[in-house]
């Protein structure tokens, strides 16, 4: 087999999403258990949310839960997949997450985002159409304040008057990511602040999935604009993704929680049309892999999606998996096993040293095979002592 083909590193983005009717500590309590199930299996890196209404979202601070994550795992990078900038005042943003830092010694990462859900923004005051300035507002003042500058602002919902952070990031160069979905404003604020994008590539089933390779040109775009370059190792693209023994069993495992998610709740709780046009009821998940909106299958299977991703891209750094309860406790820890043995040593070269040895000998067969038979005659006529 050829060695891998693009250096793609993986990981988990956990929003969370659980269907309501479970006791919501048991649910933090399975997150956490997925953490250090993760951080066992070697994967990168793992994001966890913010939510505020809607009942499947339980997670409030994502900087409190990681806290804790970090206190159950050894090496897996941590990250706010995301704050919601609008909902905090920046300077406790900043500070927040630069305790966070000291406190996994330099493996947290520092997500940041507009806010998803209307409900969450209406509740605090906040418009809807008002979330992404007060992003680029917020982004204006945490950049200078992680790199240590003394900040004076004044905005309609913020005041900082000679505001300084009295402890500076752990990590020489904390990374600060921002998630992106259909609208191309998250990917412009990436290039002029230097931000590492979260893509999310299918934000409502149904959709059509994002042009991924667009979102990232207006990366390019803006970065140029401010004097810099994007790097392609710092783009993240979440997707959902499950892996089986075989096709048919993968696609057993989500079809029941893959109606929940999308009926239960981008339809009925969001109020988001959910259409797949032309398509019949129960192939629903069979077209999102058909149109790269989803991965699901067997490990070949991935392997060959993940590759499609990787050229309709142009390549990327990270694949984040979306974990949103398409299937059972027990499954879901499977599909990352099958991940982390099978797939993601395609593409991050762990594999390439055994395949070469593999080809070297079987190559060479017949020459070391003669060199054993010459050794074992040679023995057994008694002229090889």
């Amino acid at each position: 087999m050829p060695a891998h083909p693009a250096a793609v590193g993986f990981g988990a983005f956990i929003s969370p999403l659980h269907p309501p009717g479970e006791a919501p500590d048991l649910q933090m309590w399975r997150d956490l258990d997925l953490i250090s199930w993760l951080d066992d299996l070697g994967l990168d890196e793992v994001w966890v949310g913010e939510h505020h209404s809607g009942g499947w979202g339980t997670i409030s601070s994502p900087e409190v839960f990681l806290a804790a994550a970090a206190e159950r795992t050894r090496r897996i990078r941590l990250g706010t997949g995301v704050v919601s900038l609008p909902y905090h005042h920046p300077f406790h943003a900043a500070s927040r997450i630069v305790q966070l830092d000291h406190m996994t010694r330099g493996r947290v990462m520092f997500g940041v985002g507009s806010g998803s859900s209307p409900a969450d923004a209406h509740m605090i005051g906040v418009e809807a159409v008002d979330t992404r300035r007060m992003t680029a507002e917020a982004l204006e003042v945490i950049r200078p304040l992680l790199a240590g500058e003394t900040v004076t602002r004044s905005t309609d919902w913020f005041t900082l008057r000679d505001a300084r952070l009295h402890l500076m990031p752990y990590s020489r160069d904390l990374e600060v990511a921002i998630s992106s979905a259909s609208s191309p404003v998250s990917m412009r604020l990436a290039g002029r602040y230097g931000l590492s994008p979260l893509s999310f590539g299918a934000p409502v089933p149904g959709a059509p999935p994002i042009d991924l390779a667009a979102q990232w040109a207006h990366a390019e775009t803006s970065a140029a604009e401010a004097g810099s370059a994007m790097r392609r190792s710092d783009w993240r693209i979440v997707l959902p993704v499950h892996v089986a023994e075989t096709t048919k069993q993968a696609y057993a495992d989500v079809r029941e929680g893959f109606q929940r998610f999308a009926y239960g709740y981008f339809r009925d709780t969001l109020g988001l049309p959910v259409d797949f046009p032309g398509v019949p009821a129960g192939e629903e998940i069979a077209a999102m892999v058909e149109s790269g909106a989803a991965i699901v299958g067997s490990v070949d299977d991935c392997v060959e999606a993940v590759e499609r991703l990787v050229e309709r891209t142009g390549g990327f750094g990270r694949l984040l998996v979306a974990v949103n309860d398409w299937a059972s406790r027990e499954r879901t820890r499977h599909s990352f096993e099958l991940l982390a043995r099978y797939v993601a040593p395609h593409f991050d070269g762990r594999l390439d040293g055994p395949r070469r040895s593999s080809g070297w000998v079987q190559e060479n067969r017949s020459v070391f095979v003669g060199k054993a038979v010459a050794a074992f005659q040679r023995a057994t006529s008694g002229s090889g002592i």
